[in-house]
C-alpha cells in the first residue's frame, strides 16, 4: 500500500492514510479504458434524431404522369427520394446506442484510471470539509488551501449535502457521489479529491454489494430448504423400506411354515402306505394259492 498525507479543509496535515494497492496501483490498461469510456459516451446519446421517408412525407398519392409516351423516366410519386421535397432514403431513425460492457471491465477501467492519477500524484484525501451550511466561498477557500489548480473531481458521501451544494457552483469542479465514481469522470479531471469516508478500497467494493448479499442469502435459504426436504425424503424412504422388509419377512415365514406342514403330511402318508402294503401282499398271495389249489383238481378230472 502507498502512504498518503491526509489534509484538512485548511490545507494542514491531518495524519496519513493508506491507499489500497489493488485500486491505486493497478496495471494501467489504456485500451480497456478507451473501450469503457466509449461505451459510456455512447450510452449518453439520446438517439432521438429522425428523418421522414417517402411514406412519411405529405402528398404524392397520384402518379405524376403516365407510364409511357412522355420520353421521361417512369415515376410513381413526386415524394420519392429523387424529387425535391421527397422523403429521405436510409435516413437516421430513433435508436439506442448502448453497448453491453461487463461489470468486471467497468471496475477494471476505474481501477486503471485511479492508478493513472495516483501515479501522477493527483490524488488528495481530506479528513472532512467542515461545511455546515451551503457556501460557495467556503468551497473556494478550501480548494485554494489545498493548492488545487485546474479541474477537480470532488467525491462526496451521502452525508456531505452541504458540501455538494457549495462545490457545485464552481466552474472547474465536478461533484460526484462515491457510488457513481467512473473512469470517464476520473480521466476528465486533473485532480481527484476524496474524503476519508469515500476513499475506495478493494474490500469495500466487494462488501458494498447489496444485490450480491441478497443473492447469497437467497441461495443459503434455498440450500437449507433443500437439505430439509432431503432429510424428510430420507426418513420417508427408510420407513417405507422397514415396512416392506417386515411384510416380506412375514410372507417368507408363512411360506416356510406352509412348506413345512406339507412335508410333514407327505411323510406321514408315505409311512402309512408302507405299513399297509405288506398285509395286502400276504392276503393277495393267500388268495392266489387258494385259486391255484382249486384249479389243479379241475385239470385232473378233465384228463
Amino acid at each position: 500500500m502507498t502512504t498518503l498525507t491526509m489534509k484538512d479543509a485548511n490545507g494542514k496535515d491531518a495524519g496519513t492514510v493508506e491507499l489500497d494497492a489493488a485500486v491505486f496501483a493497478a496495471k494501467i490498461n489504456v485500451p480497456l479504458m478507451h473501450q469503457v469510456v466509449t461505451a459510456q459516451l455512447a450510452a449518453r446519446r439520446a438517439g432521438t434524431q429522425s428523418t421522414k421517408t417517402r411514406s412519411d412525407v405529405r402528398g404524392g398519392g397520384a402518379k405524376p404522369y403516365r407510364q409511357k409516351g412522355t420520353g421521361n423516366a417512369r415515376q410513381g410519386s413526386i415524394r420519392s427520394p429523387q424529387f425535391t421535397g421527397g422523403g429521405i432514403a436510409h435516413g437516421p431513425k430513433p435508436r439506442k446506442y448502448d453497448q453491453k460492457t461487463p461489470k468486471k471491465m467497468v471496475k477494471a477501467a476505474l481501477r486503471s484510471a485511479l492508478s493513472d492519477r495516483a501515479a501522477e500524484d493527483r490524488i488528495l484525501v481530506v479528513d472532512g470539509w467542515g461545511i455546515d451550511s451551503p457556501k460557495t466561498k467556503d468551497a473556494r477557500r478550501a480548494l485554494s488551501a489545498l493548492d488545487i489548480s485546474g479541474t477537480a473531481l470532488v467525491v462526496l458521501g451521502a452525508d456531505d449535502e452541504a458540501a455538494a451544494l457549495s462545490f457545485r457552483n464552481l466552474p472547474d469542479v465536478q461533484v460526484i457521489a462515491a457510488t457513481e465514481l467512473n473512469a470517464y469522470d476520473v480521466l476528465c479531471n486533473d485532480w481527484i479529491v476524496f474524503t476519508a469516508d469515500t476513499l475506495p478500497t478493494d474490500g469495500a467494493d466487494k462488501s458494498a454489494d447489496p444485490l450480491g448479499d441478497a443473492i447469497t442469502e437467497v441461495v443459503e435459504g434455498v440450500a437449507e430448504a433443500v437439505e430439509g426436504v432431503a432429510e424428510a425424503v430420507q426418513e420417508v424412504v427408510e420407513g417405507a423400506v422397514e415396512t416392506v422388509t417386515e411384510v416380506v419377512e412375514g410372507v417368507v415365514e408363512g411360506v416356510v411354515e406352509a412348506l413345512t406342514d406339507d412335508d410333514t403330511d407327505s411323510a406321514e402318508a408315505e409311512t402309512a402306505d408302507d405299513t399297509e402294503s405288506p398285509a395286502g401282499s400276504e392276503a393277495d398271495q393267500a388268495n392266489a394259492a387258494e385259486a391255484d389249489g382249486e384249479a389243479e383238481p379241475t385239470d385232473t378230472e378233465t384228463s
